[in-house]
């Protein structure tokens, strides 16, 4: 067994850590490593203070040793002006230190590095202290799932100990605002710009009061919409009464822009460019501009231009827009202003996690938030058929039919209810953000820190549910890091589905991926194959993690089929599906997946009676309008050729022209065998300093066209078995890359040590009790021996003594050491160290001596008895 001593901690660690003028460490969201340590740099808060650290030695027993740490500390202590002590020993290792005086954030994370920098630490921690998560006392909370339930709610309480939304103004462009005093005291003056007074209901156009006065319609009682979307962002909280508010400490800014049957783009424009800070005509300066604009509202169509611009406009002065996708249960393509650019487009989820019944969805929702179901709705879809009231969302309301009369409370549902929250979520990510985000920095973290679907979600419903906590924190305390946003592609192929991985991280790199199939396997390839070993429908997520530690998930369902059949699947080449019947107007789909180099695809049909359609399209499933071949012969004798057909799936619809039976379908096409790869490989002969490589590399279908050699040593070459003669004595990689006369290619690496020339001060192969002498280095520098030990040796002896300066000696076993990995290293001070084994293994040892400073005249022998 290989022996060595370990010397303890040099006495002036602690303290030179202290004294030293490090540059900081940046703020950041996730952990770092320093100097092989790992500092917990992700929990300073730049608004804290810290006395408590937690450190850990790699190697606690020979440092803690009481006089010579007393000493350490003290000394630190001085050099701080402050006393540094241990309090005690923890059961899991490592030690509590103890500063007489709080250290900002700052100073924290530059003590923790300083200790780091010594070198022998495995990790600096804040010992942190840890506070219950703040629950509002508002008598009807219990009631608000949206804020708290861990399916389908907001992750709320938790942020709320980092953020309330402290100087944000969020500005509700909706019906107004009615007196409330669960709101009162969180309101800021807003505006009337409704400018039809027919509309408006008070008796004049627009002006300074934004008062709801009722929108009573067509029998229908006022809404008071515009008071129940304002509790949802900031109602008063923990004031023992009511509800609680998302963002409770931002102000609410009622700017009046719908009344009694709704309210006019034109208005609603001027309102978006006052509300942002910009000038209207005729009204008033906004003495207190939002950085958030809600918008509970919608109409049908493309979003105008006039809307646009409006848009635009405000967000050129920082504001960011969050608008209500809408309740049709359509795709919000057609929803005006959900489907303008630059805008946060919200859907709606229920309590269970689910896409809410009524809420539109598609490709332009940005995100998910509680939106509530009042109802269990009827078949149709159209309406209520079952009141499941508790399961809205709860908030403050007037009780007036027509009027405002007395202050309420009620349960609402709607992508209207979901805006607020996204509003005020953002509301508190401004609030925490210590410098100033950007309405893109906003709509992107929400993304990428929103939770995928726990529900279902048909259409699309953006990146998810809204995660509060996770979205503030990613913005808190840091101006670096964005999450990054996991996506992607799938095209299926019978039972084997291809990914595609389209994720994307705005101020870095995708790391690493992770892939969970839903089948209890998983994957971390970027681009990803799998086959599934049954048909069915399956739940694949994919996890990324960026160039900083930050994640983001994504999940999308694919399903699978087992190969062709009557009622459609996919198809395989060649071979026929029979027996297929279908009434009138009836369709059916198969698919043929067509690889590269793929020619003569034929699709055809043929037997039975009646008569059926043939419809085929290239990348998704034809229609009777959109084809790539639809031959329209009477019968069931049909036929679509692609004599260079594309590559990825071809989609196949049978329709009944009229009724058909006992017809055969065939998709077929002519292949080239694919290249198979050459496999790389070689051997070695090995002659003092002199290498000579054979190519045996092979190729199962073709020929080795070309070879690429890398030596480890930086040279190269083209030969097929090349003899390489190194500087210097040393263990190097060497790779070998072939390609074969088709383009593939195939590498293949392999180690390989070189010694001759003897040893001298500067490295080489060590003789047997013949000394090395005159070494020198500086701080860190490295020189490398070694020793080769016979069969039969005895007594190994590696040592180091004489001159100035300090030199420490690593020695391991079959490869050279490193600062981690060695099999002895003494670590003593100054230049006397020896590591001895009794009974040597038979190989080679590799000696590295590295400068802990400079040092010079050191003399270095290794020997053994044979």
């Amino acid at each position: 067994m290989n022996t060595c001593n370990f010397r303890s901690l040099r006495a002036n660690a602690v303290a030179l850590a202290l004294a030293l003028s490090l540059p900081g460490l940046a703020f950041a969201q996730a952990d770092v490593t320093f100097a092989g340590a790992r500092l917990q740099a992700s929990a300073i808060d730049q608004a804290e203070t810290y006395d408590r650290f937690i450190i850990k030695f790699q190697d606690q027993g020979a440092r803690q040793t009481g006089a010579l740490r007393a000493s350490a500390l003290s000394l630190a202590g001085s050099r701080l002006g402050a006393e540094v002590s241990s309090l005690r020993q923890l059961a899991v290792g490592g030690e509590v230190l103890m500063v007489n005086r709080k250290l900002n954030a700052g100073e924290a994370l530059k003590f923790m590095q300083a200790l780091a920098e010594q070198g022998g630490v495995e990790y600096v921690e804040i010992d942190r202290l840890n506070q219950p998560l703040y629950v509002p006392n508002d008598t009807r909370y219990g009631e608000q799932w949206h804020y708290f339930e861990s399916v389908g709610g907001l992750n709320l309480p938790a942020a709320w100990d980092h953020s309330t939304g402290s100087g944000v103004v969020v500005a509700v462009l909706d019906t107004g605002i009615t007196n409330h005093s669960d709101l009162n005291a969180n309101v800021v003056a807003g505006y009337d710009f409704i400018s039809t007074a027919s509309v408006a209901g008070d008796g004049n156009g627009r002006d300074s009061d934004p008062s709801d006065v009722g929108d009573a319609s067509g029998g229908y009682p006022s809404s008071w919409h515009g008071t129940h979307v304002a509790g949802t962002v900031a109602a008063v909280t923990n004031n023992n009464k009511g509800i609680a508010g998302v963002a409770f400490n931002a102000k609410i800014q009622p700017v009046r822009v719908l009344g009694k049957g709704g309210g006019y783009d034109s208005d609603i424009s001027d309102a978006i460019i006052w509300a942002s800070g910009g000038s209207v005509s005729g009204v008033p300066a906004n003495a207190t501009p939002a950085k958030v604009i809600n918008l509970s509202l919608g109409g049908s169509g493309s979003c105008g231009t006039t809307s646009q611009n409006a848009i635009n406009s405000a967000v050129s002065r920082g504001a960011v827009l969050v608008i209500a996708a809408g309740n049709d249960n359509v795709n919000v393509s057609g929803a005006s202003p959900a489907n303008c650019n630059n805008v946060i487009a919200v859907a709606a989820n229920d309590k269970e996690g689910n896409r809410s019944w009524y809420s539109n969805y598609g490709t332009l929702i940005d995100v998910t938030a509680p939106g509530g179901e009042t109802c269990v709705p009827n078949s149709t879809l159209t309406g209520c058929q079952t009141a499941t009231t508790a399961k809205g969302i709860l908030s403050t309301l007037n009780s007036g039919t027509n009027g405002p009369v007395a202050e309420t409370y009620a349960f609402y549902d709607g992508t209207s209810m979901a805006t607020p929250h996204v509003a005020g979520v953002a509301a508190l990510m401004i609030s925490a953000s210590p410098t100033t985000l950007t309405p893109a920095q906003i709509e992107s973290t929400l993304k990428s820190t929103a939770r995928a679907m726990p529900g279902t979600c048909s259409g699309g419903c953006g990146a998810g549910i809204v995660d509060a906590y996770a979205a503030v924190m990613a913005v808190k305390g840091s101006t670096a890091n964005v999450p990054p946003v996991a996506n992607f592609t799938s095209s299926v192929n019978g039972l084997t589905v291809t990914f595609t991985d389209t994720s994307t991280d705005s101020d870095g790199s995708i790391a690493s991926r992770s892939w969970n199939f839903g089948d209890g396997t998983s994957s971390t390839a970027a681009n990803p194959s799998k086959t599934y070993a049954a048909a069915g429908t399956y739940t694949v997520t994919l996890t990324v993690t960026d160039n900083k530690g930050a994640t983001h998930s994504k999940s999308a369902s694919v399903t699978v089929s087992g190969g062709g059949s009557p009622g459609g699947g996919a198809l395989t080449n060649g071979v026929p599906v029979t027996g297929i019947s279908g009434a009138t107007s009836s369709t059916q789909y198969w698919s043929i997946a067509v690889p590269s180099g793929a020619s003569n695809l034929v699709v055809e049909t043929s037997g039975g009676t009646g008569d059926m359609d043939l419809y085929v399209r290239f990348g998704s499933q034809p229609t009777t309008s959109a084809y790539d071949c639809r031959p329209y012969r009477a019968g069931n004798v049909e036929t679509c050729t692609f004599a260079t057909p594309g590559v990825g799936t071809y989609h196949i619809m049978l329709r009944g022209y009229s009724a058909f039976t006992g017809v055969t379908l065939k998709a077929s096409y002519a292949t080239t065998a694919p290249n198979v790869p050459p496999v790389a490989n070689f051997t070695s002969s090995v002659s003092g300093l002199t290498v000579n490589f054979t190519d045996t590399s092979t190729d199962s279908d073709g020929s080795i066209a070309s070879r690429s050699w890398n030596f480890g040593d930086g040279t190269t070459s083209t030969a097929t078995n090349p003899s390489k003669t190194y500087a210097a004595g040393g263990t190097y990689t060497v790779t070998l890359t072939v390609t074969d006369n088709k383009g593939a290619t195939h590498s293949k690496s392999a180690s390989v040590t070189v010694s001759g020339g003897g040893a001298n001060a500067n490295g080489g192969a060590l003789a047997n009790n013949v000394a090395v002498t005159g070494i020198s280095g500086a701080a860190s520098s490295t020189k490398y021996w070694t020793i080769a030990v016979p069969a039969g040796a005895k007594n190994l002896s590696i040592s180091i003594s004489g001159g100035t300066g300090d030199a420490d000696m690593y020695v391991r076993f079959g490869a050279q050491p490193t600062t981690s990995t060695y099999d002895c290293r003494p670590y003593r001070a100054g230049n006397s160290e020896s590591c001895s084994a009794t009974t040597p293994s038979t190989g080679t040892y590799y000696i590295m001596l590295r400068g802990y400073k400079a040092y010079s005249g050191v003399t270095l022998k290794a020997s053994y008895t044979p």
